[in-house]
């Protein structure tokens, strides 16, 4: 068998990176669609521990979280469109496509533990508690989720090659 070396090696080769992309692109809406709406079913509505900015009123807080629900719900439907894509195109990389749902999740946790919560203070995870627990529970999961991302999306680079 022949190693092709010609334009439609380079479009191979091209198609390729871009599927590989579309994977990756794709698990990480993916991921922050569903950890933004585990977040926010779980601990807004059905906890009642926060709203995402609990810097004013009830009502304030309502209309953030359903804001925040809308960019959930888009990105998870963003992520369907392009995993139909793939799946039409014979590209679904399960690897790539994981490893980017869990940078998707690590990411989204960590930048909502470090950033909303300690930075800017939108909202804490909890009220009238130790915070430190949550916190740390919050944060080194987030930490150990993408950590887990990335290993994946670098060993499906490390394949591909």
């Amino acid at each position: 068998m022949t190693e092709s070396t010609g334009p439609e090696a380079a479009q191979g080769s091209r198609s390729s990176d871009r599927s590989a992309g579309t994977n990756v692109l794709c698990g990480v809406l993916l991921g922050l669609g569903l950890v933004a709406f585990v977040d926010e079913t779980v601990f807004h509505q059905l906890l009642h521990w926060h709203h995402f900015y609990d810097r004013a009123g009830s009502g304030a807080g309502l209309v953030s979280d359903g804001l925040f629900h809308a960019f959930s719900w888009f990105a998870t439907v963003a992520a369907g469109f392009l995993y139909a894509r793939l799946r039409r195109e014979h590209a679904v990389r399960w690897r790539s496509l994981v490893g980017g749902l869990l940078v998707g999740a690590g990411f989204f946790q960590l930048y909502d533990g470090l950033v909303q919560h300690k930075l800017l203070g939108l909202h804490q995870i909890r009220y009238d508690v130790d915070l430190v627990p949550y916190d740390l529970l919050w944060n080194l999961s987030a930490a150990v989720i993408l950590v887990a991302g990335a290993v994946l999306l670098v060993s499906a680079r490390s394949r591909a090659s």
